[in-house]
């Protein structure tokens, strides 16, 4: 079911858990840095990437409950585990579920509570995209800023190149997020958490500097110019925040 990707390093284990569309590969570029702090595994979520899970119900807590299989299955725990966007609430989510195996969280740019949004939005913008992309130099051209992150996303196929996801379980993940208040997760939280916010987020307003307050060893840090992508829009200072989180925490 699991589509693991081992980085690299040796030590205390360090897993990143990608956004929605995305995948482990996405982590590359930060984990060539990562790599001096520990061994540094990636999963592919339900419903992505080479994860073998498609369709049926989506829930939070199964997601968190893969990557805690991993971090027990490879011996990785307690382990350091950083999550982008969705990536980020299972990071919270498997803190507060199973507090043994994570020694600290680093979420990047996602908020507990969207209650009330929809992805319909999103289907509008989806719909406008090719029906496949000729190359890869394509899918990097029509993405711009983000065109390194996505490349890691498509496959070739037979007709041209596609999202290694489907959209319909795309969406089905991202409404549980409009039905749901994480709050009560996030106040279960006992590991170290830092929280990254971007700039330019689409993230409701005062929600992740809230959310690093009511963690007791908590910290948030707001990157101006960042896009949602912290680690690409902004990649020195996503280094330095994760860094210094990381030396502290290791070190201590």
């Amino acid at each position: 079911m699991f589509d693991v990707v081992e980085f690299g390093g040796s030590g205390p284990g360090i897993v990143l858990l990608h956004g929605l569309m995305g995948r482990a590969t996405t982590w590359w570029p930060a984990a060539q840095w990562l790599v001096r702090y520990g061994r540094v595994v990636g999963l592919d979520a339900r419903g992505h990437g080479r994860n073998t899970h498609r369709g049926g119900v989506w829930r939070t807590e199964d997601f968190a409950s893969d990557a805690a299989a991993v971090i027990r299955d490879l011996d990785l725990g307690p382990a350091v585990v950083i999550g982008h966007s969705m990536g980020g609430l299972h990071a919270l989510v498997l803190a507060a579920l199973e507090p043994s195996l994570v020694r600290g969280v680093v979420v990047e740019d996602f908020a507990p509570d969207q209650r009330g949004r929809t992805v319909d939005s999103w289907r509008g913008e989806f719909s406008s995209w090719p029906t496949s992309f000729q190359s890869l130099a394509h899918v990097r051209s029509f993405f711009g800023p983000v065109g390194d992150y996505f490349v890691e996303c498509f496959e070739e196929r037979p007709d041209g190149y596609h999202l290694i996801a489907d959209l319909d379980d795309l969406y089905s993940i991202a409404a549980e997020w409009g039905r749901r208040d994480y709050w009560p997760f996030v106040s279960r939280v006992q590991a170290p958490l830092l929280v990254i916010e971007a700039e330019h987020t689409f993230m409701p307003a005062g929600q992740q500097e809230a959310m690093a307050a009511r963690v007791p060893d908590g910290r948030h840090i707001l990157v101006e110019g960042a896009g949602h992508l912290v680690q690409l829009s902004a990649p020195d200072v996503y280094r330095g925040a994760v860094e210094a989180f990381l030396s502290g925490l290791l070190d201590g």
